[in-house]
């Protein structure tokens, strides 16, 4: 169980709506916040890539949640640190069950 006093940072935990259509024919995806909670937010890495004559960039990172706070979370969710949209890629929850271990990417994709 990571200390209360490092969960300092706000995230909120969105999920994926229905797609829908809109006048074009594309596709749109709405997102819905399901819990704002308190958690850790830790980038791991990052790196710098370009693509179709772009550059981007994919930060790679941990966000640790009290599991009894975030309730059941879906692994085709995505979270809100401020502006920031991170996509989840893997939830590992903790030995002893108390938090979850996100495991989450942004830059690339948002959600």
């Amino acid at each position: 169980m990571i200390p209360a006093g490092k969960l300092r940072h706000r995230v909120t935990l969105q999920s994926k709506g229905t797609p829908t259509r809109d006048a074009m024919g594309g596709e749109v995806i709405t997102w819905t916040d399901v819990a704002t909670v308190w958690a850790d937010v830790s980038a791991l890495s990052g790196r710098a890539l370009i693509a179709a004559q772009q550059a981007q960039s994919e930060v790679t990172a941990r966000i640790i949640v009290r599991k009894a706070a975030a309730g059941s979370i879906a692994d085709d969710w995505r979270i809100k640190h401020g502006s920031d949209i991170y996509t989840l890629h893997a939830i590992i929850p903790s030995d002893d069950g108390v938090d979850y271990n996100l495991q989450c990417s942004k830059g690339l994709k948002n959600g």
